[in-house]
């Protein structure tokens, strides 16, 4: 909790305001003796739990129990899986832009490093495969004096 000076002062007005100035050390005295009771029935409650839990789990910090900081501890952190290496070797940039070339039509680099792929073109895409249309063809610009192709689905 973080409280600052102005909060503070108006905390010990508001206070002042409404229990008094001669009842304010008696709550105050109460307020912090319940709170020490809070205290102590958390940490006796936490040693319960590792002594039941069992010497397998003498690391045990119920922080970890929130989402955010098992997450972090558990994947993020540790590399038992591998992800910093599946991270670091994914390029957003040259996915997008190989896709990007893909849907324009242009020829994108050969991926560098792949092995096992024949940069063979699919089936449905080669160019004597009359039955399905070559979508990544470019389209030749029509010339001035011809008029675009008409597109009955279009209008």
């Amino acid at each position: 909790m973080d409280i600052g000076p102005l909060e503070l002062v108006a905390l010990v007005v508001l206070a002042v305001i409404i229990f008094g100035p001669d009842k304010l050390p008696k709550v105050v005295r109460d307020v912090s003796r319940f709170i020490r009771k809070v205290r102590e029935f958390s940490d006796s409650a936490k040693e319960d739990i590792r002594s039941e839990l069992g010497p397998e789990f003498k690391d045990f910090e119920f922080e970890d129990l929130n989402p955010k900081t098992f997450v972090r501890k558990h994947v993020l952190d540790s590399d038992e899986l591998g992800l910093k290496e599946i991270r670091n070797g994914f390029d957003l940039r040259k996915e997008m832009a190989e896709v990007a070339d893909s849907v324009h039509g242009r020829e994108s680099d050969p991926p560098q490093g792949s092995s096992g792929a024949s940069g063979a073109t699919p089936p449905s895409l080669s160019k004597g495969d009359s039955s399905t249309p070559d979508l990544l063809r470019k389209r030749e610009e029509p010339r001035r004096d011809e008029r675009p192709p008409f597109d009955s689905d279009a209008t």
